[in-house]
């Protein structure tokens, strides 16, 4: 079998990682390049997750490149506990048969490099199914449960020059190397669902004259994340220096455990502008969106600033031009494509060259 004579036309994709948005988002770029070779062909996501209850999943469900997405949890217990044990295999493979019991397959992808127990389960499937199986040779004991066999993710990335750590967006190329996909400068995608839509048409959000309409996440509210959060008075000496350049009306997002930081944040911003004799209309929505209806705040935004969180991805899927703030180095996480700047512990001359360029050049074509 090569790749050139597949014609699939039900693809299931088998992840086991986080259940963050961000690292599900990134895996869009790998959905619109297999779209791209076979335009007619249903994707179809099976996450080995955790938990269970994760607010993505409904947020994932209704991606447009998805016909559908399975979330079975491969842990008990739940995310506060710190040392959890794990289902019985038995148990998560009935679990998986059950939920694919009347989805045809014809062609899976493993687009997980380490471990064996994505790779078991795609040979277990690809059996069941009578399916193709792809996977990645991380090691040789993988090979063997694979009928087309990708590169190592080390030797995936000496053949392309790329560095190590892979982008995260690249890691699921890993596996498609195997079907003789790259990504060839493919970007994460999204559209706005619905419910975004029509939180969109509900809430239009405008600014004042001569002012641009700017969104902030300062995100990072989960204990494990707070590293990545950005000082707050550094974050409003930048708004303060971008205000004294282009004025602009602030729109906040954030979970409802996000808020207070929000608070604490707006109440720093208003006393600086105060403080120059400036005001500016600051509205917070934390709490206040599902993840659809946040696609409906982030695509009205003429610029996004974010924290290394979920809505930073989410507007780069949605095309609107965005600003990370970094405290440290991750190359790993940014899009370094047209529309986006990371840096890292900006100062403010930083910070306003970069967003000016940005709401300068527009959303990208």
């Amino acid at each position: 079998m090569t790749p050139t004579n597949l014609h699939p036309a039900n693809i299931l994709l088998i992840k086991s990682h986080s259940m963050g948005i961000g690292d599900l988002l990134r895996s869009s770029a790998a959905w619109s390049a297999l779209k791209a070779r076979w335009p007619e062909a249903r994707l179809h996501l099976l996450m080995l997750s955790k938990h269970s209850g994760y607010a993505t999943e409904t947020f994932i469900r209704g991606h447009h490149l998805l016909a559908s997405a399975h979330f079975v949890t491969v842990k008990t217990g739940h995310p506060g506990q710190g040392r959890q044990p794990s289902r019985p295999r038995a148990q998560v493979w009935a679990e998986v048969a059950q939920r694919l019991k009347d989805q045809p397959v014809d062609l899976i992808i493993d687009c997980e490099s380490g471990g064996m127990r994505t790779a078991l389960l795609t040979w277990w499937l690809g059996r069941i199914k009578r399916a193709q199986r792809v996977g990645i040779a991380q090691f040789p004991l993988r090979r063997l449960c694979y009928d087309l066999v990708a590169p190592s993710g080390p030797r995936y990335a000496a053949r392309l020059g790329l560095p190590l750590p892979i982008d995260y967006t690249e890691r699921d190329f890993v596996a498609l190397a195997a079907l003789g996909i790259a990504r060839n400068g493919t970007r994460i995608t999204l559209h706005s669902a619905a419910a975004g839509q029509a939180w969109r048409q509900a809430h239009p959000l405008a600014a004042g004259a001569g002012q641009r309409l700017v969104m902030l996440n300062i995100g990072c509210g989960t204990e494990d994340a707070i590293p990545k959060r950005p000082a707050l008075p550094a974050l409003v000496a930048c708004l303060v220096a971008l205000y004294a350049q282009q004025p602009f009306a602030l729109h906040l997002s954030g979970a409802e455990f996000e808020r207070e930081i929000n608070q604490a944040f707006v109440a720093l911003l208003q006393a600086a502008l105060t403080q120059r004799g400036w005001q500016t209309p600051v509205v917070d929505w934390a709490g206040q969106l599902s993840l659809d209806e946040l696609t409906g705040l982030l695509g009205q935004a003429d610029l996004v600033v974010s924290s290394d969180s979920g809505p930073y991805h989410m507007a780069v899927a949605l095309g609107v031009p965005t600003l990370c703030c970094f405290n440290f180095d991750t190359p790993p996480s940014c899009h370094p494509q047209p529309g986006v700047v990371a840096l890292t512990l900006p100062e403010p001359g930083a910070f306003v060259r970069s967003a000016l360029g940005l709401l300068a050049a527009g959303r990208p074509a």
